[in-house]
Parts: C-alpha cells; sequence; structure tokens
C-alpha cells in the first residue's frame, strides 16, 4: 500500500502541474480527489487491511489528500491568473485608435426639401393640408375645367382604376375638394406624390412629387401671386434670385403662367402657376364675381436634381446610400 501511495503522488503531482486550462485541471481533480477517483480507491482498501497497519495507512492516506488538494489549489491560482490575462488581452482596447463612427438615420433629400419649401410657405400664412392619391374623374378633371375630350384625360397619360377612378396626375385636385369644403378667404398649400404613365428616362419617372398652393379671396390679383412666387425664391435661393414668368396655358388658371428662377447659370423651371378660371371658382361654389383666386403647383424632383447636381431622377428611388449619404 505505501508504494502505491507514493506513486499516486507522484502521478498526481505530475498531471496537476502539466494541466494547462481550467477543464483539464478539473479533470484531474475529478481522477485523483473525486469521489471515485483513484485516492477514494484507496480509503476503500484500509478495511482490507491488518487492524494494526490500518492507522499508519489511514495517516499516510490524509496527509496525501491534504498535500494533493494544496497542490491543485495552488495550481488553480495559476491558471486562473493566466486565463484571466488572455481574456484580458483579448478584450483590450486601444484607445489611441480613432473612434468608430456611427452613421444616424436620416430624411430623404426629397422630403427635407419638400419640407423646406413647406415651411417658407408656412411663414407666409399658407395652411398645409392633404388628399388622397386616389380621386375621381370629376374631381381630378371635370372640375378643374378639363372637358372629357381633353387630351388630360388621355388613358396613355392617367393610371385608372376602373371607370371613375384614378390615380391622381397633379395635386391641384386638392384645391378643389378644400374650396368646395370651405369658404373664403383661403390660403391653402399641400404636397404630395402624383402619378402620370410616363416613361421612365433620366428626368421622367411614373410618380413624382408636386407642391400645390392656391389663394382665393377678394381683390387677389396677379400681382399678388406674382409677389408670393419672388418671395419664394428668394427664401428657398437666395436674397438676389432673380425669377422670370413667361405666358403658358392651363385648363384651370386663365391667365397662366411659367415661372423660372435663374440658379447656376440657368434658367431653372419651378411650377406653373396662374389665375383660376372662373369655371373652377363656380364648380366649387364661389362667387367669381366677387372672389378671385390664383394657383400653383409644382416644385418637383427636378428643382432638387439641378439644386444638388443630381443628374438622373431614377437615384432617388434606387436607395443607394452613396448617393444618400451626401446630404
Amino acid at each position: 500500500m505505501e508504494d502505491e501511495i507514493v506513486r499516486l503522488r507522484a502521478e498526481a503531482e505530475r498531471d496537476i502541474a502539466a494541466a494547462e486550462d481550467s477543464e483539464t485541471l478539473e479533470e484531474v481533480r475529478r481522477t485523483y480527489l473525486g469521489r471515485r477517483g483513484r485516492l477514494a480507491a484507496l480509503f476503500d482498501r484500509l478495511a482490507q487491511l491488518p487492524p494494526d497497519a490500518r492507522a499508519p495507512v489511514g495517516r499516510a492516506l490524509n496527509e496525501l489528500r491534504e498535500g494533493l488538494e494544496t497542490i491543485f489549489r495552488q495550481r488553480v491560482e495559476v491558471v486562473d491568473r493566466r486565463d484571466r490575462s488572455k481574456r484580458l488581452e483579448a478584450e483590450r482596447i486601444d484607445v489611441t485608435l480613432p473612434g468608430w463612427h456611427r452613421r444616424l438615420g436620416r430624411s430623404h433629400i426629397l422630403r427635407r426639401t419638400l419640407e423646406e419649401i413647406q415651411q417658407i410657405f408656412v411663414r407666409m400664412g399658407f395652411e398645409l393640408v392633404d388628399g388622397t392619391e386616389v380621386e375621381t374623374d370629376e374631381f381630378n378633371f371635370a372640375r378643374l375645367n378639363i372637358p372629357p375630350d381633353h387630351p388630360a384625360r388621355d388613358a396613355m397619360d392617367t393610371f385608372y382604376l376602373g371607370d371613375d377612378l384614378l390615380l391622381r396626375t397633379h395635386t391641384t385636385v386638392v384645391d378643389v375638394r378644400i374650396m368646395q369644403e370651405r369658404r373664403p378667404p383661403l390660403r391653402i398649400l399641400t404636397a404630395g406624390r402624383c402619378y402620370r404613365r410616363d416613361i421612365v428616362d433620366a428626368t421622367h419617372m411614373p410618380v413624382f412629387h408636386q407642391v400645390d398652393g392656391f389663394m382665393v379671396g377678394e381683390g387677389i390679383t396677379f400681382a399678388d401671386l406674382k409677389g408670393v412666387l419672388a418671395a419664394f425664391a428668394r427664401e428657398m435661393f437666395g436674397p438676389g434670385a432673380r425669377t422670370r414668368f413667361q405666358p403658358s396655358y392651363f385648363p384651370f388658371t386663365e391667365p397662366s403662367a411659367e415661372m423660372a428662377v435663374w440658379f447656376n447659370d440657368r434658367w431653372l423651371e419651378l411650377c406653373g402657376c396662374g389665375m383660376f378660371h372662373p369655371r373652377v371658382l363656380e364648380l366649387a361654389g364661389i362667387d367669381p364675381e366677387r372672389h378671385t383666386a390664383f394657383a400653383f403647383g409644382g416644385l418637383n424632383e427636378r428643382v432638387v436634381m439641378v439644386r444638388y447636381g443630381i443628374p438622373d431622377i431614377r437615384l432617388f428611388w434606387e436607395n443607394d446610400l452613396r448617393l444618400l449619404g451626401q446630404f
């Protein structure tokens, strides 16, 4: 038995010293000091010894157990320190390295430009309203003085959803809705998506945005229209902005004009505008002998393209972070 004790001590000390990690060390502990380990097997054999030999062998086994437990605890401390050092080294942060740049979300350049336009008109006293993108043929066309045989009703230009329903082709339809529901004086601005069956290219999409505004009251003239749009241009493009109005045609305004602003060494067409046709006011229940109204509509993606040098309207819809991150 004494030879076995000596041999067990030597083998245990060797295996404990060779253990390099916590898992291996725990396996060594179970092998030698576990309830069914090699040392426990020697204790079980004490009953087989002669009575006079049990006491000294028992003392030797107890000393062996205490000695191995001491060696084991010391080795655990060494291995734990080593593991902690490795873990800390792996988690070490070099404070001299540059920080991580976290990209923050932001509104799309189209949305931000529309909001900028809206706020300019709000400061001039306009009220923001919204309307539905699905409209009736009556409000989209008939109440805007566009008869059934007018080219604007061509099925090749409009997305029809049924005999009477369509996707609005302009936000001017919201003007008609508001004039029917409210009474003058009115100063209204709306913005949103419009739909036309345009062939997709660098400057056309079947869905686009439009800002539309109008003012109804007594004594409203074309001079008021020019003053409002010129003030808007100065807010949007700087105090020295030059504007130009040239004759045009729209079924629902008379007279009609196109407004442009000089920007980046070119005339940028901003919107169509004019005085609401008396027939439009009559259909909305407003007396054209007492009230007059001006209206304007446009300020779409092309304005953003010229303002920021974006060459292709399709880039707005591609969600390319290389474009979105620039603005």
